[in-house]
């Protein structure tokens, strides 16, 4: 069965029931789905359509991730050809694109870095935990240092591993118990400071916070801190300028790595094509994904600084290679796309457009503020936004989880897709936004105005 995007109501019936039959989604309620359903069936640049003949402006990139925009064909056509040339191989062995394509990272983050490949966000980090126990080990014979620092409300992956090292207790509470090695610290969350405080008069009680936390566990049993620059799922808390470096300062002081998630931060777009580099450190360990091929073909990869690289370089003997294998990892395939994905992103400057359409985005969505005493903060970098509603500005007590979804629904039955925190009732009341990075200004104002509407139609009481 073939579907264009010509509307045509009987083919897509049928792929509604023959999903409804056969497929377990993700994440949705199936109940919701026998109800509404979007059927994709074609998308450009910030569009997607229904089989219905519906557009929709997806403010979300799909999953936060698919940054140069759809419908970029040019990709396809490099796929083939590297489908054609060399289809698979194990990355025990070299190939062509996954060189390039590390030499490309490597450059981007400024030199001094390797890469080892996997397929997803949650690989990546993953990765990363295994990266640091192995390196202290190694660098540390004897000692024990096997625990990450993380902090409260962050959101690293789905693995059971990441999901321990993420603080959202409603993602992780199907699947608990979990292991104990991550331990969690305040977050730097300025409009819902967990202790109370005003910046910059908390004096940054937050690193404050990871340094007790550091010494409390004995940092001789500590291996790494785990940090996404811009929290995302939380509703994107933006930190100070200074919490970044202090926490840089923190593990250099304690011969603990910096692991910096760069997943959804990455390749553009916060305004630079990584996050942490607002911020000017240099992680020792950095997860990306999604940005990484604009979602056109999964990889990730998890990065590391050469110096921890070193502790894994010696001879077969000594058995200091990395002990992880990904059966996809380097895929030639994946890695061709993704080199001609930053090239794209290099080329039209799509960062720095990033950086410029997101405070017009960002400008237009403040005015809703003088509209709309709901909207209690807006606030981001670059095309990674998020808009907070309140049922009062000085409490700040967040809206309903209904109120929310009558927003989140009203959108989407006017064509315009955006995604919510999640967090529960203190955090689950902001609306996010991570559109392409393509995206216009008339659709960034059309993004407003829909939201406005939306602001204005829903009962808040």
């Amino acid at each position: 069965m073939s579907l264009t995007n010509a509307p045509d109501p009987a083919i897509r019936e049928a792929v509604v029931q023959q999903d409804l039959k056969n497929v377990l989604h993700p994440i949705v309620q199936h109940k919701a789905l026998e109800a509404k359903q979007i059927v994709v069936t074609g998308a450009e640049g910030s569009t997607i359509y229904d089989a219905d003949g519906t557009a929709y402006l997806d403010a979300m990139a799909g999953l936060w991730c698919v940054n140069i925009g759809y419908g970029r064909a040019e990709l396809a056509g490099v796929a083939a050809e590297q489908l054609r040339q060399l289809a698979y191989f194990p990355h025990t062995a070299m190939n062509v694109p996954a060189a390039a394509l590390a030499e490309k990272i490597n450059e981007l983050m400024g030199g001094g870095y390797h890469t080892y490949f996997v397929n997803s966000g949650s690989e990546a980090n993953e990765a990363g935990f295994k990266i640091a126990r192995q390196y202290m080990k190694h660098e540390h014979p004897g000692h024990y240092r096997f625990k990450t620092i993380s902090r409260y409300f962050s959101y690293h992956g789905t693995t059971l591993a990441t999901l321990d090292a993420g603080g959202m207790g409603e993602r992780k509470a199907k699947f608990e118990p979990y292991s104990g090695d991550f331990v969690h610290v305040a977050h730097p969350h300025c409009y819902r400071c967990p202790f109370g405080l005003e910046y910059p008069s908390c004096g940054l009680a937050c690193v404050k916070n990871m340094e007790t936390a550091i010494l409390g566990e004995g940092p001789e049993s500590v291996a790494e801190v785990l940090v996404e620059p811009i929290m995302s799922g939380v509703g994107v808390a933006v930190p100070p300028d200074e919490y970044l470096p202090e926490v840089e300062k923190l593990c250099r002081k304690y011969g603990i790595l910096l692991h910096v998630d760069e997943v959804i931060n990455g390749f553009g777009r916060t305004g630079r094509m990584f996050a942490h580099q607002h911020y000017d450190v240099a992680p020792d360990i950095v997860a990306i994904a999604k940005g990484i091929s604009s979602a056109y073909l999964p990889i990730a990869a998890t990065v590391v600084k050469n110096s921890v690289f070193d502790s894994f370089y010696g001879e077969a003997s000594e058995n200091r290679q990395v002990g992880q294998v990904n059966t996809y990892g380097g895929h030639p395939v994946s890695a061709a796309v993704a080199v001609r994905n930053i090239e794209i992103l290099e080329a039209e400057k799509l960062a720095e457009r990033a950086a410029d359409v997101g405070a017009y985005l960002q400008d237009g969505l403040r005015t809703l503020m003088k509209k709309h005493k709901v909207v209690g903060d807006v606030r981001g970098k670059g095309l990674l936004i998020g808009v907070e509603l309140v049922k009062d500005r000085t409490s700040k007590e967040p809206v309903s989880p209904q109120s929310i979804t009558a927003v989140h629904e009203f959108c989407r039955d006017n064509g315009l897709l955006i995604g919510r925190s999640v967090g529960g009732r203190r955090y689950g009341n902001t609306i996010t936004m991570s559109p392409p990075l393509v995206i216009t200004r008339a659709e960034c104002d059309r993004i407003v105005e829909t939201l406005d509407r939306a602001l204005s139609t829903v009962d808040f009481s």
